[in-house]
């Protein structure tokens, strides 16, 4: 069975609007666990927009499931996973003008960077998954530089199946998403994917062969505003 791991980040977002201490997102996690989520994910990011450091902490003392964090290729960062201990940690491409993450990690152009920050997070006894671009040289290269796992990008699928639903350019994405996710499982690494992932895009992804886990978060917290956070998550449930 395809698991869902919630990525509550937009809960921090409404929180950081006023810089008060509600909505919680620990409170968040909570409500999403008990709804069938198999683990949450959050983004730590350098400027701290929405996560923050207390999150994370909180975060690893209270979750049932899984933790799952996001994070750029930094020593900083690398540091607080290394002491925090998540299951997982994304790593990702940041860029601070960015209102969420554009693309996919480029493995191969920061092979050095990338297997650095790999070692010291496995040594620690966390899973490495890289967030990646459906390519094959991307996918080779995240198994050279030590990654256990990866997070295809659905996000050019999931933009094109927007305007045209699954023809045209969106099968042609579902079909690179395909192909990618056979030469990941081929070279032992685990399936994830995400970005863009919603109610009505969200099938065809969950069928693809080997998928492990879908990393889903702004469509469930959009959609918990109308019906509440712990049906948005049931409904995506029964969707994957």
């Amino acid at each position: 069975m395809v698991k869902l791991g919630v990525n509550i980040d937009h809960i921090a977002t409404v929180r950081q609007a006023r810089r008060a201490q509600e909505p919680d997102p620990v409170f968040a996690a909570a409500v999403c666990e008990l709804a069938g989520a198999e683990g949450i994910t959050v983004h730590l990011r350098e400027d701290r927009r929405h996560i923050q450091d207390r999150d994370v902490r909180v975060l690893r003392e209270t979750l049932k499931t899984k933790l799952n964090l996001e994070m750029a290729v930094t020593d900083e960062i690398v540091g607080i996973a290394v002491g925090v201990k998540p299951d997982d940690a994304c790593l990702v491409p940041e860029k601070r003008q960015e209102l969420t993450t554009e693309g996919g990690l480029d493995v191969v152009g920061q092979k050095k960077s990338i297997a650095s920050a790999a070692a010291k997070l496995n040594k620690a006894g966390i899973r490495v998954s890289l967030f990646i671009d459906p390519d094959e040289g991307q996918i080779r290269a995240a198994r050279e530089v030590g990654a256990d796992c990866v997070e295809l990008h659905t996000g050019t699928y999931a933009r094109f199946f927007g305007a045209q639903g699954l023809t045209g350019k969106a099968a042609d994405e579902l079909d690179r998403l395909k192909a990618a996710g056979a030469l990941a499982r081929s070279l032992g690494l685990f399936l994830n994917a995400g970005h863009g992932l919603d109610y009505r895009n969200v099938g065809p992804v969950a069928k693809i062969d080997g998928m492990n886990e879908l990393n889903i978060g702004y469509a469930i917290i959009a959609r918990s505003l109308f019906v509440g956070l712990e049906r948005a998550v049931r409904e995506m449930k029964e969707l994957i």
